[in-house]
This record gives structure tokens, sequence and C-alpha cells, in this order.
């Protein structure tokens, strides 16, 4: 089962990136809590998109741990949330 879920982050990137400012994570995540796919939208604009077909790249990376789904419960949303996210626009780390 598919589950999604919208998490600000409000502590600062600490590297060449900072600039950017604080971010807003949106996750896709199988039934274990492992991400499948993860949108990084930040207050500067800057949007970076993973997926496990992109996993890593020089601004960062895919969760390589699971979410915690119970911690996480308060903060899912719905597929069609992610969706139009994720769809809103390219990402410096993707054309898509």
């Amino acid at each position: 089962m598919t589950r999604w879920f919208r998490r600000d982050w409000r502590e600062s990137r600490s590297d060449e990136y900072d600039s950017w400012g604080s971010a807003t994570y949106l996750f896709e995540t199988d039934d274990q809590g492992r991400a499948t796919r993860q949108l990084e939208t930040y207050v500067g604009g800057q949007r970076l998109k993973y997926t496990l077909d992109h996993p890593v790249d020089e601004f960062g990376m895919l969760s390589d741990q699971p979410l915690d789904l119970e911690d996480f419960a308060e903060f899912e949303i719905d597929e069609g949330t992610f969706t139009a996210a994720w769809g809103a626009g390219p990402a410096v780390n993707s054309p898509t």
C-alpha cells in the first residue's frame, strides 16, 4: 500500500546550499515506510526530486531509512496532493 506524507523541515542544510532556506519534504512510501519518491521544496524556490531510479546526486539523496509510519501519521496527505506538488514544475536536479 502506497502512502504519502508532507513535513516541514525548518532547520538549516548547513552546506553550500544553505542559502536556499528551510524546506518542505513530500514523500511517497511503500507499506514499510521506505521512500519511493521524494520532493524537497525550499523557501528560495528550489526543488529537488529523488526516485528509486535517481536516488542520489550532488544536492542530496532519497531517504535511505524508512519513515516511522506511526510518527508520520499526522503528516499523511492524499495521493492527489503529492501528485500535484510533484508535477508543479521541474527540479534543480531533474528536468521533469
